[in-house]
């Protein structure tokens, strides 16, 4: 288990980042996953890498009630990465990146957890239904709601560079 764990650390970390937008609390949240999984255990007919997910997600939206907290870290400029280069296509990408980044913190959880499976994790539709527990039509749904609200708010952020 502890090689598998090894293995799925870097793609759970990414999860983590999408769902909240901070890589110290990203960090925390996988943490907190890797300490409950060990800790806990997980079923006998589970895959680790759903499993895993599905712990992670949970975890978020409980942390997020708690502090009903949306985007602190995605409003807070100190806690973005530093510009590597000064070659203007670069920032410019910095920059779409970080308007994708605000938008996602303003989708709904459900939303945001499935789109950041797909388009971060790479994750089919069958394998996200699979770990979320949702029916495939929902995951399509929401994965199509997700996408069509993030690309709305990031072209009026934008002015529409996107249209």
């Amino acid at each position: 288990m502890k090689n598998q764990l090894t293995t799925l650390l870097p793609m759970l970390r990414r999860f983590a980042y999408s769902l909240t937008g901070s890589i110290t609390d990203a960090d925390d949240l996988v943490q907190t996953t890797i300490e409950k999984i060990l800790s806990r255990g997980m079923p006998d007919d589970a895959e680790l890498n759903k499993w895993a997910f599905r712990v992670c997600r949970n975890i978020w939206i409980d942390e997020y009630r708690a502090r009903k907290v949306r985007s602190v870290a995605a409003q807070n400029p100190e806690l973005h990465q530093e510009q590597t280069s000064d070659n203007d296509e670069n920032l410019a990408r910095q920059e779409t990146l970080n308007q994708v980044n605000t938008a996602m913190q303003t989708l709904p959880n459900d939303q945001r957890s499935i789109l950041s499976l797909v388009a971060v994790q790479g994750l089919s539709y069958k394998e996200v239904a699979e770990t979320l527990e949702l029916p495939l039509g929902t995951v399509m749904s929401r994965l199509s709601r997700a996408r069509t609200a993030l690309l709305k708010i990031v072209k009026s952020q934008q002015g529409g560079i996107f249209a």
